[in-house]
């Protein structure tokens, strides 16, 4: 591809320019699945429908029949379906827009967070805020498995809680690449052992319906009550930074074109907001079989995946097999979401301590930090008062995501205060931005505070309900206020190629970051400030005396 004369044609570097040995590991141990940056269109070989099943496949966890089941037994059936409904379709609603900058600028959401009100120091965070979410559902998932060992064979909880925690370390070194393959071939399975025996319970005994839909839960009242129902929805609310990790895999979709637009559209859509569709089906699903296996398990058993199932499959097959089934399904579920919060969660770590320390230590490092902190929450016995963790966590996750969705849409689309295109390079950021800052923090501090009753107990179940108006109303507030002159530091990169391409798509022409020596497409390329050179993103990221760095000039919303 053709790039421009007098930055292709780049004299030796010299001593000061010369890329040291650290930053050469950095630019080639990122070139496997693009951490930390711009994936490139020369990567991104898949189709949409295999990038959405990739993407689809990380939704395998089995915390869903966990928390749909705890708010059923607390409030009973009619309660926790009003719960899961609410909780879904905010999780639509936000999802969206992130899922459709993901996958047609193709960066992960730390990268959009950047660019929409948070400014690049402003997002390490969120960055923070999406690695807890997830070293805790992969504790809560590898909880789940630990239960599943022990009944299948007999290994005690503290052993199959460091089985499920070294058994995905293999799996998540090889990124995006063996995702794929892992997801698409274990996909079917879990379907399969997921749905039959639910099918099998309804068809053969549609009593079972009919006490679901009754169950009153453990008050013993029934009815809809609007605490109960926002109580639920909190809990249910703590997954929505999972669109996170589904943009982690829709950041690899292909350029939209007019020929693929309808698939590209139903992969982003699938995929992306749309992974709330099942996950609020497996919640709902987690509450009928809660309800099915009560009487013979007890309300502390009820809500753990393994009994479920092992109830389940015990109604339709013999014996001999139902323990060894349960068993499979919850290790392949276990394994599928686990070595995605792995891979998402090195990256949120990676991204942040790159920015902070200008140095890439490599993501694997991040791979264990996070998996220790998974494994001390399983260790600590997490599963016991998952609620309650979930409840507070899904008050900043709701106040970042529902910020960032907002400045996307009503900022960026309506306002026009926000740049349409997303940035993320540094010298074109501000450091912060009070826009998205401050929006969040309010809403996340506020919200908290509701939630450990701090302005009472009747307004408590409605933390969840002030983080999201909070920040929708802030976000665009904030922007209005500053005129959105944080949002840009400078007007333009130094580059004259246009970053997107005639269709809108970012720019395939390749670049030599003159640093690292590596080619880089466009859009993760900017001009350097001392040389007649791009370079790249990450170097820019990791340029400790900012001699690449180019100045801030008057920006342009």
């Amino acid at each position: 591809m053709s790039t421009e004369p007098r930055l292709a044609e780049v004299t030796e570097p010299g001593p000061e320019q010369q890329a040291s040995p650290g930053t050469d590991q950095a630019a080639k141990e990122t070139l496997e699945d693009y951490t930390l940056r711009f994936a490139p269109r020369s990567y991104r070989r898949w189709t949409p429908m295999v990038v959405a099943t990739t993407a689809l496949g990380g939704i395998a966890y089995m915390a869903d029949f966990s928390i749909g089941a705890g708010i059923g037994l607390a409030h009973g059936t009619g309660n926790a379906l009003l719960a899961i409904l609410v909780a879904a379709v905010v999780i639509f609603v936000t999802g969206f827009p992130l899922a459709y900058y993901g996958a047609r600028y193709n960066i992960d959401l730390d990268l959009i967070t950047r660019g929409s009100g948070f400014g690049y120091f402003g997002s390490v965070l969120t960055s923070v805020i999406f690695a807890s979410f997830t070293f805790i559902f992969f504790a809560l998932e590898g909880s789940i498995m630990a239960q599943g060992l022990k009944l299948g064979l007999g290994l005690p909880l503290w052993l199959g809680y460091l089985v499920s925690t070294l058994m995905v370390i293999p799996l998540v070194i090889y990124g995006m690449t063996a995702l794929s393959k892992l997801q698409v071939w274990t996909t079917p399975i879990w379907l399969l052992l997921m749905v039959a025996p639910l099918v099998y319970l309804v068809a053969t005994d549609p009593g079972t319906v009919d006490r679901f839909l009754a169950y009153a839960g453990t008050d013993g009242e029934g009815g809809v009550n609007t605490a109960a129902v926002l109580l639920g929805a909190g809990v249910c609310l703590s997954l929505i930074a999972q669109i996170g990790e589904q943009i982690d895999y829709l950041r690899f979709m292909p350029p939209k074109t007019e020929a693929n637009k309808r698939a590209w559209w139903t992969a982003v859509v699938m995929a992306g907001p749309g992974w709330v569709v099942l996950g609020a089906l497996k919640q709902a699903i987690g509450v009928f079989l809660a309800v099915y296996i009560l009487a013979e398990v007890g309300p502390t058993a009820a809500p753990e995946p393994i009994q479920q199932f092992k109830g389940a499959f015990d109604a339709m097959m013999p014996s001999w097999l139902v323990v060894p089934l349960a068993v499979v399904l919850v290790v392949i579920s276990q394994i599928k979401i686990n070595v995605t919060n792995a891979y998402s969660g090195s990256l949120a770590w990676t991204n942040s301590f790159t920015r902070v320390t200008k140095r890439y230590p490599g993501r694997m490092i991040f791979v264990l930090v996070n998996l220790a902190f998974a494994l001390a929450l399983m260790e600590a016995d997490m599963f016991s008062f998952l609620n309650s963790i979930l409840g507070f966590y899904s008050n900043c996750a709701i106040a970042w995501v529902v910020t960032v969705a907002t400045d996307i849409g009503v900022n960026k689309y309506l306002l026009k205060l926000s740049p349409h295109a997303p940035e993320f390079r540094r010298g074109m950021l501000y450091a912060v931005n009070p826009v998205g800052v401050v929006a969040f923090t309010a809403a996340s501090a506020l919200s908290i505070a509701l939630y450990f009753h701090a302005l009472g107990d009747t307004l408590q179940p409605y933390s969840p309900v002030a983080a999201a108006v909070i920040a929708f109303v802030l976000t665009p507030l904030m922007a209005v206020a500053t005129k959105g002159k944080y949002y840009l530091r400078r007007a333009d990169d130094g580059i004259t190629e246009p970053t997107l391409d005639a269709d809108g798509n970012p720019s395939g022409v390749t670049y030599e970051c003159h640093v690292c020596r590596q080619q880089f497409e466009r859009p993760d390329v900017a001009a350097c400030r001392t040389h007649d050179a791009v370079v790249c993103s990450l170097c820019l990221s990791t340029d400790k005396v900012g001699d690449h760095v180019l100045p801030a000039t008057p920006a342009i919303p």
